[in-house]
């Protein structure tokens, strides 16, 4: 789908990222605009960043094991 840019100072923009980097205008804009994406993620604090990925995935049950150096020594075979 084609993306027309009506405004000269933005296509202006563009063709300085583009010379600035040795890209070609649509580069320019995915760099841009992925750029800025990820600008916005990183705006959303940590906390529920780190809330959302643990709801998509979930830690396992817990064992009842007893997770001490014996534990981990037996698991190497460092007995």
């Amino acid at each position: 789908m084609p993306l027309y840019i009506k405004d000269d100072s933005t296509a202006e923009l563009v063709t300085l990222l583009a010379k600035q980097r040795g890209l070609s205008k649509q580069a320019a804009v995915k760099l841009a605009v992925r750029a800025e994406l990820d600008r916005g993620q990183e705006a959303i604090p940590l906390r529920d960043r780190f809330a959302a990925l643990r709801a998509m995935h979930p830690l396992p049950p817990a064992t009842g094991e007893k997770a001490d150096k014996a534990f981990f020594d037996e698991l190497s075979g460092d007995l």
